[in-house]
This record gives C-alpha cells, structure tokens and sequence, in this order.
C-alpha cells in the first residue's frame, strides 16, 4: 500500500499532531531508497501535500528535513527546496511558521568537483528544516529546548548588568539580567551525523539486512518532537526509513506511526525496538569529562587571512578543470601565523 494510501485510509481527517519526516531528496543521482529529480520534485510532491494538509490537526505542524542539490554539470544550486516551501504555502495553504538550518560538521567536504579539484565553492554542510502550520499559531512551547548560557552570559549574571541602549538602536532592559536557568536556541540545529556502529546498524548486520543510507540523527526529530507535541499526541512519518521518529516517540511517549514503500528498511527498523531505546547524552553528562564537548564550535572567518598576497582567481570562474598534479599542489595545508585565539562557540563565546 502506498505511503498516501496509508494516510488516507488509516488516518482520519484532522487527527495528527505532528509530520516530521525526511523525504527522499530532489537530488542529481538517483539513490536505493526512489528520490525524484530536482526539477520533478514538485510535481511528485503534490499529492503527498494534499494528503499532509487533510490529516493535520489545525494547530499541528509539518516539519520537513531536506537538503539542497546542484544543478548538474555547473556549481550552482538548485532551487527546488524553496521551490517546495513556496508551493506548500501558497498552493495549500501552510504557513511558515520558521525555517531552521541543520549545520552537520562532520560533512563531507562535497562536491568534490566544485570544492575539492577546482576549488571554487565551499563544502555543502547545511539542511533546510521548515517548520509549516495550517495555521498561523501552532502549538509550540520553545522552553523544551532550552540551551546552556555561553561563559560570557554566565559572567553577566554573574557581574551584573548596566540597561542601555545599544549602538545598533536595542534597548536592553534589566530583564536581560535574570536567570532563567538556560538560554532560548536559535534556528541553527548543529549536529554531527557520526553513528557508525549504533543498535540499528548492528541489528542489520547481524541479520544481513541492507541498512537505510539516509538517516538522521535522533536529536533531530526529538527538538521538534518535543517543541511541538505533549506525550500522548500522534507523530506521523511518512518517509520514515529506518524508524529513527517512531525511536523517538517511543522514548518520550508520543503515539506513532512510520511508513516506508521498502520492506526490507522496516525489516531493519525492528532493530530500534529490542531494546529499549537509549536517550542520547545530555550536558550535564558530557561536562563532567570535558566541559566543551557538549557543543561544537564554528570558526570565525579570517583565522588564516595572513595579508593579501594571493594568487589570482581564474577568469574562468573554473571552468577549465585542473590538471590533478595542479590539484595535489594546492591541497598542501596552510600555514599561518594568526593565534588560534580567535574562535567563537555556538552561542558567541571566544575561546
């Protein structure tokens, strides 16, 4: 039975609280697991959209994972996720309620064309996440989220604050200065897809099942999860994989469902449930050994700007490709002489 059949027939109108899925990307090569081409995305789209909008409950949510692709043959991008977002809103009706960004550091430095033999763009690393309602006031309560203070806010509450108005027209008031015990997250997700060696993967090794190759990490879909639903409500995944959303929903008490068009993917996704599933490390379990591997840290631009003595750019923009011992000359490390000083965390602390 296909995925819009399952949500037509066993999903009553208005009854799901929360989609979250990662569907098969609108990608340039064609993966096991059926993505459409960038360019038919749309299309192939439509009739799950229309499916989505009928099972919503008004105040629930779509949230939608999905990365980008490159138009094949030259280093530009495809506009076929925006494209997405732009219909689901103005064809059926979603509001965009927010879009966040899943930075991976442990990306690929990809594609390799454009970034690594050429050397004209920079590694592709982010996901596109948009956060879509029927209505304009989806149920949400973003305290579930909650961060840790940066050093440098910790020393604020620590030292006191002066209100003012900043350069830039702010006016800080006193209640900046109150502890509220955590501080509210931005709309950049950093997360490391590392899992090599995990219950799933074990499980389908032992039992010579092919594992699915697009899985996100768990703390992905439980932001969301938690954010936006109450323990009891109803989680759909659509696309669902290897079941990493309904791992999820078991573990904080959430009804489920996922669905896949490949068997043996939710073959495999028994594996998640033989035993009961381990909730990923929290801060206060991670500082005891290192107070900084809790988070992941993004370097300020410059770090290696040394001067401006440079070669020239091609003006071909790249298009001629390289000769490879051209390439292998370029990819020796750069030495610089700046202090490893100038670094900043996630939350603007300089380390």
């Amino acid at each position: 039975m296909a995925t819009r059949e399952v949500l037509s027939h066993e999903m009553k109108p208005g009854s799901v609280d929360l989609i979250m899925t990662s569907p098969p990307f609108g990608l340039v090569r064609k993966k096991d697991y059926g993505n459409a081409d960038a360019h038919e995305y749309l299309g192939w789209f439509r009739p799950f959209a229309d499916t989505f909008k009928r099972v919503l409950k008004e105040n629930g949510s779509l949230v939608i994972d999905i990365g980008g692709a490159w138009i094949p043959g030259q280093p530009t991008r495809s506009l076929y996720h925006f494209k997405l977002l732009i219909m689901l809103c103005e064809e059926y009706g979603f509001h965009l309620a927010q879009e966040f960004y899943w930075w991976n550091p442990a990306k690929l430095p990809t594609p390799a064309e454009w970034v690594t033999v050429r050397r004209i763009r920079v590694k592709d690393a982010i996901n596109c996440v948009w956060w879509l309602s029927p209505t304009p006031w989806p149920r949400a309560e973003n305290r579930r989220v909650l961060q840790p203070y940066s050093e440098s806010m910790r020393d604020l509450l620590r030292n006191g604050y002066k209100p003012m108005k900043r350069p830039s027209g702010h006016d800080i008031s006193e209640k900046f200065g109150i502890d509220n015990g955590a501080a509210i997250p931005p709309n950049l997700i950093a997360l490391a897809h590392t899992e090599s060696n995990g219950q799933y993967l074990r499980y389908c090794k032992e039992l010579g099942i092919k594992a699915h190759p697009a899985r996100y990490p768990a703390e992905l879909p439980e932001y969301f999860i938690r954010m936006l639903t109450d323990p009891g409500d109803l989680v759909v995944d659509p696309f669902g994989g290897s079941c990493v959303t309904g791992e999820v929903c078991e573990r904080l008490g959430r009804k489920w469902v996922c669905i896949d068009l490949v068997e043996k993917y939710l073959q495999g996704a028994v594996g998640r449930f033989k035993k009961a599933p381990r909730a990923p490390k929290r801060m206060e379990e991670v500082q005891g050994d290192h107070e900084e591997s809790g988070y992941y840290k993004a370097y300020r631009p410059g770090l290696t700007w040394n001067g401006v003595r440079e070669a020239s750019l091609a003006v071909d923009g790249g298009k001629k490709r390289p000769p490879l011992n051209a390439v292998a000359a370029k990819a020796q490390p750069v030495k610089t002489s700046r202090p490893r000083a100038a670094q900043m965390d996630l939350w603007g602390r300089a380390s």
